[in-house]
């Protein structure tokens, strides 16, 4: 048996998806050509890639190992097929939410006047590493710690965090929020591409009841909803303006590091310009 693209691809969705329908859904193929994809990968290479004791599907060690490989594999491929429109091919920048903020607008017509032969594409893709793994996108603005080996990282900036709460909550009327304020009630937990998890807060004040959602936009319906608070970047307040939530700031939460990253091997040409870019206009303003 030989292994195709095909199957590095299917393993890259799931292990981004941490599901086989979801990443079924997402290459529109079947859950079942999902599922044999990645079982004859797993027998071609010899070891277990993804553990499927949980209720949600987790790699390996042995997985987040040839993960990062596969990734570098599947990026050079696509790359190799690009080489008629380099070097003016799209830069494509991805970020799972809020991208870089206040920074954003400054940076898009920075590139465009600097750069015009070469398009920069923003992409929201809503996985943790917002399209680059898996060779959606040659860059990506990510939040908080990033530990793929196969990519490189620039810190660009830090920000503060916010509490988000039902506009018709009493605690909405407050100058600012504690992590202990928002322990009391469900947190919504954006779980496949947000920043916050229960690490966020101490153990003696751990939320005991969570809600999980999938992206950006179905945190903000849950909130407003009144289902449930949550936490994130300041960029989520400014990017993500909503009639139902209200931002506090979270007085007694670490800062959060935004990051630019892209794969190390074979990355963009253009991709040394976005950095020194993107470094120059967060730190102007």
């Amino acid at each position: 048996m030989s292994i195709e693209l095909r199957h590095l691809r299917c393993f890259l969705a799931v292990a981004e998806e941490s599901s086989v329908t979801r990443a079924a859904a997402r290459l529109g193929l079947s859950q079942p050509s999902v599922s044999r994809a990645l079982a004859s990968l797993e027998q071609h290479v010899g070891v277990r890639l993804v553990d499927r004791s949980t209720h949600h599907l987790a790699l390996t060690e042995a997985g987040r190992a040839f993960r990062d490989k596969a990734a570098v594999a599947v990026a050079a491929f696509d790359d190799a097929l690009d080489t008629g429109r380099l070097p003016h091919r799209p830069l494509r920048l991805g970020h799972a939410w809020s991208a870089l903020g206040p920074y954003t607008t400054p940076l898009l017509r920075r590139w465009q006047r600097e750069h015009p032969d070469i398009p920069l594409e923003l992409l929201r893709v809503d996985d943790r590493t917002a399209g680059l793994v898996r060779g959606e996108v040659d860059a990506a603005v990510l939040r908080g710690p990033v530990d793929t080996p196969a990519l490189a990282t620039e810190l660009l900036f830090t920000e503060s965090r916010v509490a988000a709460v039902p506009s018709d909550d009493p605690r909405a009327a407050r100058a600012s929020l504690t992590l202990a304020d928002l322990a009391a009630g469900p947190v919504v937990l954006n779980t496949v591409s947000g920043l916050t998890t229960l690490d966020l807060w101490p153990p003696e004040i751990r939320p005991t009841a969570t809600i999980t959602v999938a992206n950006t936009d179905d945190w903000l319906t849950a909130i407003a909803a009144g289902r449930g608070v949550g936490a994130s970047a300041a960029s989520t307040a400014q990017m993500h303006a909503h009639g139902g939530v209200t931002y506090l700031p979270l007085s007694d939460a670490p800062r959060v590091p935004v990051l630019l990253a892209w794969r190390s091997a074979s990355p963009h040409p253009a991709v040394r310009q976005l950095v020194a870019l993107a470094r120059a206009v967060a730190r102007r303003r």
